[in-house]
């Protein structure tokens, strides 16, 4: 019985652990490792538009990035939240508005997937 409190909170935030970011429009998933998808979303994006592209590791190891839309900054411009999948393998990917682009910047997100 003494352990039922650590376990409780082990569920607890094990729960709150498997939500997405608030804020932030779930666009999709793939197989592919986090910084792969990173990589694709920055490149489509940095060729659409000839401008230089912001990401920024959110977790070590690029296991999990915001990748900025072409001219927002961090860190509450418009970007691709890429994230390890909330449910098994792969990667999940979100969109944060942030005041910019939506539908232009989601299918170059879903062409990574």
């Amino acid at each position: 019985m003494k352990y039922l409190p650590l376990i409780a909170l082990t569920v607890a935030i094990s729960a709150c652990a498997a939500q997405p970011p608030a804020g932030v429009q779930s666009v999709g998933q793939s197989q592919q490792p986090p910084k792969a998808v990173a990589t694709c979303i920055a490149q489509k994006w940095a060729d659409s538009s000839q401008q230089q592209v912001v990401s920024q590791d959110t977790l070590a190891n690029d296991q999990a990035m915001d990748v900025y839309v072409p001219g927002q900054q961090p860190p509450n411009g418009a970007a691709a939240v890429v994230r390890p999948s909330y449910t098994g393998k792969g990667t999940w990917v979100g969109f944060r508005a942030g005041g910019a682009g939506g539908s232009d910047a989601t299918s170059a997100i879903s062409g990574c997937l």
